[in-house]
């Protein structure tokens, strides 16, 4: 136990990390194997709130009903984090692995190191909450790039528009962090290291669910996806 306590450290200590899902099971788990596997991934000692996960869980059950997501995979971008820990993550919940836990960033008028405030207004340069289907994928300004779909009007369904997209970045990396105190800062994208956004953008294009949560007591109270 000592040993394998000691491997998880200095991978927390490496930067981001991917381990690949098997394929074998093509059957989607049960709700209550979805609330088993919070404590199987151990989430909560890699930062993600049970009231998170089960908040993204249970969007994610609610899209699939509505066939707004296809794909079994549910990532979370979770903003009650520091910008310098890795607070996204990507679950698997046919498999059950987590694919991915790595860094995100928020949009710069969403806050500095800590993200505090959201728009869905164009040109805000801020961060949208709420959840969103992943679409088609393109090459851009930052490469391969992501399209999302938001699907909270008043929160998120601007999305498009304002060209919020998933893409790789320089400025999402540890090095950027250590040097200026914080992750750099999108125009409201949430954006990923290069090294990691082919592989994350390509496991969770097409029909994929994006959670990007903060506890924000108003998107809570009124998200028809919640509610």
């Amino acid at each position: 136990m000592m040993l394998l306590a000691s491997v998880m450290f200095l991978m927390a200590l490496s930067g981001p990390y991917t381990t690949e899902a098997t394929t074998e099971s093509t059957k989607t788990v049960p709700a209550t194997s979805n609330e088993l596997l919070y404590s199987k991934l151990n989430l909560q000692s890699l930062g993600l709130s049970q009231s998170a996960y089960n908040l993204a869980i249970k969007g994610w059950q609610k899209m699939k009903a509505k066939g707004l997501v296809s794909k079994d995979i549910v990532a979370i971008c979770d903003f009650s984090q520091s910008s310098n820990s890795k607070r996204l993550y990507i679950i698997d919940l046919t498999s059950g692995k987590l694919l991915f836990n790595t860094l995100v960033a928020h949009g710069r008028n969403t806050g500095e190191e800590f993200a505090k405030f959201f728009s869905n207004e164009p040109s805000s340069y801020k961060s949208s909450l709420g959840f969103y289907t992943t679409k088609n994928t393109y090459n851009g300004q930052h490469g391969l790039s992501l399209t999302l779909a938001g699907q909270e009007p008043g929160y998120n369904n601007n999305a498009e528009s304002r060209a919020i997209v998933m893409h790789g970045a320089d400025y999402v990396c540890n090095q950027f962090a250590c040097n200026n105190g914080r992750l750099g800062r999108s125009l409201g994208c949430p954006a990923v290291s290069y090294e990691l956004s082919t592989p994350i953008i390509n496991t969770i294009k097409d029909g994929s669910c994006l959670f990007v949560y903060y506890p924000d007591s108003k998107y809570l109270a009124s998200s028809k996806i919640l509610n």
